[in-house]
């Protein structure tokens, strides 16, 4: 940090010991730590410069002394640049209807955790509604089927699902076998066994012997020409 030591006559006015001492102080503030033994004039001088971390390190390393005189300006003036100066005097009027007054530090840490809250529920809402979105997409694309296609090498008979094919063929066996046992298919039985030993019983028909002697003799004399006729 460069300050201007010149005086009204232009002279250049060296700085002096504790001057130098601050100066070294503000450029090496992230090495800066427990300061319980600083003079509060040289505090007032060193940590305006600090950021919100840097800050925070210097009040969380310092033990046995309250830095509130020196530092509750600066909380104050992170909070409005945070969050605004309406939210300041909000927090300010709420303290004075209450009777209460809170260090800025504290203001501004429950704050951040408000906030941090804040973000994390919406984050978890959105991600709630990102995987509800992605399974109704998902059950609209992918459709499961439970029930078994009938084998394309097997008969079926209905038409309807889960149609008892067991207790078709029972039935179908039970008709086949009432319908034997019934008389008219007995007196057809009976009919063909008589037809049946008629055709084994009859005599064999004697069939005429092409190849008898008489007709051997006649067909063994000799054919004689047919007279020629004179015209």
């Amino acid at each position: 940090m460069d300050e201007d030591y010149s005086s009204d006559e232009g002279q250049v006015i060296a700085p002096s010991l504790v001057d130098l001492c601050i100066n070294t102080a503000i450029d090496n503030l992230r090495r800066l730590g427990d300061v319980g033994e600083t003079d509060s004039h040289l505090l007032k001088r060193i940590l305006p410069h600090c950021t919100v971390d840097q800050l925070m390190h210097v009040e969380k390393s310092t033990k046995g002394r309250d830095l509130t005189p020196i530092t509750d300006k600066l909380w104050k003036k992170f909070y409005e640049k945070e969050f605004g100066t309406k939210r300041v005097n909000e927090v300010i009027e709420r303290m004075k209807q209450k009777k209460v007054a809170f260090r800025w530090i504290q203001l501004y840490e429950a704050k951040l955790k408000e906030v941090d809250m804040a973000e994390n529920l919406m984050a978890d809402k959105l991600k709630s509604r990102y995987q509800e979105a992605n399974a109704r997409k998902q059950s609209r694309q992918v459709q499961i089927c439970t029930k078994v296609p009938p084998s394309s090498n097997k008969r079926s008979w209905g038409n309807g699902p889960g149609y008892n094919v067991t207790g078709k063929s029972n039935l179908m066996k039970k008709a086949k076998l009432d319908f034997l046992k019934s008389n008219e298919v007995k007196n057809l039985a009976a009919m063909k066994r008589n037809a049946l030993q008629k055709s084994y019983s009859a005599p064999p028909v004697k069939r005429p012997d092409a190849f008898s002697g008489k007709a051997s003799a006649s067909s063994s004399k000799p054919i004689r020409p047919p007279k020629r006729l004179p015209f």
